[in-house]
């Protein structure tokens, strides 16, 4: 990795995440001329602490969890035992073989595109990174996100812990406290309550996940504080330490009194805030929002009229790794022509949440659609078959469609295994299908993706 730079580069890319990879190799297709500037380790976000690690503890919360409903079925297996220290021994080995692939990529750039540091602007189209500076003609914005901490948790901050710490632990902790109802809270929270960790979240608002749709909303809600304590929207009147880790004094409401509760870890999973603060955008034309995001076009990931881009978490938008890789191409390719500027193709949004049941939004959500006619098509898995087959019945399932013309607008969903209907709702909005043209599809029996059938035709009676 060089210390040194170029005087001066066609193109710059600051960041050599999800984002920043696929942004360098965009730029690349138009001149050799670009650096590719990383501040940490490589390796990516989502292979070291984000996606690859936390499915890795899932899974290992999905075999406990396995033995533990086997009598649902008259099967009786014999005392679990979990090992929390071969469990993260596990997540820890295969964690690494993923960034592992992601490290084979970067070891193949040409060393002399690679440096390292922290990069700073001093205008729009020049840089310092360390004590030397370098003429960027463009410049690619893809420094990503870092955890954010409440600063009420401050006072206790030895024993918090944010999901880049989590994959980290030699062994299970006794017990924790998870700040925050997003997805990371949740996905994190019931594996380790799975895996045998005594957990409470503590939510600021009954939002739960990416859901916006109340009828959605509900189901969720009903399932998740059902398996685990749940407090939202919850008043932390205090945490502070204790003997035996970190006391929390909260109030499930205005009215309630105070409840305490001792665990031995904290876990602060709040969001994540832009890695912006230290590139000194304030040296810069960009123009800013309110939280001091440079503004910019998401069709062609320009901020403003400037050779400057943006793409990938740091933009604080859609922050999945099929999101910041689409903005990445699209952010290196305009940087690489400009200033022939053009739109990029953009797929159909979707998220999934890799709780259980799984959560999906697909499309524009219920939220999206407020002030807008559209129709709705619902399904409960309760008594849909193949999931009552497999004991995972729980959770509902709401699609939108456009009146007159009957094309698919977007899905909620918390249900089981959504991750695969939730690809067929997406394929199927991007190619801009109606309703009626989705039922024409084959659906097989007995299927869970039949719960989207019923979904459909919900929709078509309204129709």
């Amino acid at each position: 990795m060089l210390n040194s730079l170029p005087s001066e580069v066609d193109v710059a890319v600051i960041g050599a995440g999800s984002a920043g990879l696929p942004a360098f190799r965009a730029a690349r297709e138009h001149t050799d001329r670009v650096i590719l500037i990383e501040r940490g380790p490589h390796g990516t976000t989502c292979a070291r602490v984000g996606c690859m690690p936390s499915k890795l503890l899932i899974a290992a919360a999905e075999a406990a969890h396995g033995m533990e409903i086997a009598p649902g079925f008259g099967i009786h297996p014999g005392s679990i035992r979990i090992d929390g220290e071969a469990v993260m021994e596990r997540v820890r080995r295969e964690r690494d073989r993923f960034v592992g692939f992601v490290l084979d990529g970067v070891d193949r750039i040409d060393p002399e595109q690679k440096i390292s540091g922290q990069a700073r602007f001093v205008e729009d189209s020049r840089l310092e990174i360390g004590n030397s500076q370098v003429r960027a003609g463009r410049v690619v914005i893809a420094s990503g996100t870092s955890p954010a901490i409440p600063d009420f948790l401050e006072q206790v901050r030895d024993r918090v812990s944010v999901n880049d710490d989590v994959f980290e632990w030699k062994t299970l902790p006794e017990s924790v406290a998870v700040f925050g109802a997003g997805v990371i809270a949740l996905e994190l929270g019931q594996a380790l309550h799975r895996l045998g960790v005594r957990v409470r979240l503590f939510g600021r608002s009954l939002r739960t996940g990416p859901i916006t749709d109340p009828g959605v909303l509900q189901s969720a809600e009903k399932v998740f504080s059902s398996e685990f304590p749940f407090t939202a929207p919850v008043k932390v009147e205090n945490v502070e330490s204790d003997e035996n880790g970190v006391r929390v004094l909260y109030r499930n409401n205005e009215d309630s009194g105070v409840e305490e509760e001792v665990f031995e870890q904290v876990l602060a999973a709040t969001g994540r805030d832009p890695n912006l603060t230290e590139l000194n955008l304030e040296q810069t034309s960009l123009k800013l929002d309110s939280r001091g995001i440079p503004v910019y076009n998401p069709l062609t990931m320009q901020c403003g009229n400037s050779p400057v881009f943006i793409a990938g978490d740091v933009n604080n938008t859609l922050t999945v790794l099929r999101e910041a890789a689409d903005e990445g191409r699209i952010a290196g390719d305009n940087a690489g022509r400009f200033p022939d500027v053009r739109e990029g193709r953009r797929s159909s949004p979707m998220t999934v949440v890799f709780t259980d049941p799984q959560m999906a939004v697909v499309g524009k959500t219920w939220k999206d659609l407020q002030g807008r006619d559209f129709v709705m098509g619902s399904v409960s898995f309760e008594g849909q078959g193949r999931s009552r087959v497999m004991l995972q019945n729980r959770g509902r399932l709401h699609l939108y469609a456009e009146p007159g013309s009957g094309r698919l607008l977007g899905m909620e969903a918390v249900g089981p295994r959504v991750e695969h209907l939730a690809h067929l709702v997406a394929w199927s909005h991007q190619q801009q299908l109606t309703v009626q043209q989705m039922l024409s599809m084959p659906f097989y029996h007995p299927v869970v993706e039949e719960g989207l059938r019923t979904a459909l035709r919900s929709a078509r009676d309204q129709l």
